[in-house]
């Protein structure tokens, strides 16, 4: 199985700019085979852009607001290194993780 990361293409990052398609490419690039790098049209968390999920059957899934694509771009992937490594998705320690851990809306158990 492998992670999906889905990265909102309708949301604008903080300066405006578009975040979502550009932001996917780059961490797909990044990321490989580790995961699966798509976008959506749009989550419904607009009020804090750009929104990510990430998930992946039979672990717990994770949802992310006001990631900014630059800030946030290492720390993401830092998290998605550190969700293939946990066998039922739930990460412990997120201190490697940045400022995305102050960015998390939710974990939705398996």
């Amino acid at each position: 199985m492998t992670q999906r990361i889905t990265i909102c293409s309708g949301c604008r990052a903080a300066d405006g700019q578009p975040g979502g398609e550009a932001m996917a490419a780059r961490l797909q690039a990044r990321l490989g085979d580790l995961a699966s790098v798509g976008t959506t049209d749009c989550m419904i968390v607009c009020g804090q852009p750009v929104t990510v999920s990430i998930r992946e059957d039979g672990k717990a899934a994770y949802l992310f607001s006001g990631v900014d694509p630059e800030a946030q771009f290492d720390e993401l992937a830092t998290f998605a290194r550190l969700y293939a490594e946990a066998p039922d998705g739930i990460i412990d320690d997120v201190r490697p993780c940045g400022d995305l851990r102050f960015r998390l809306i939710g974990r939705i158990p398996a």
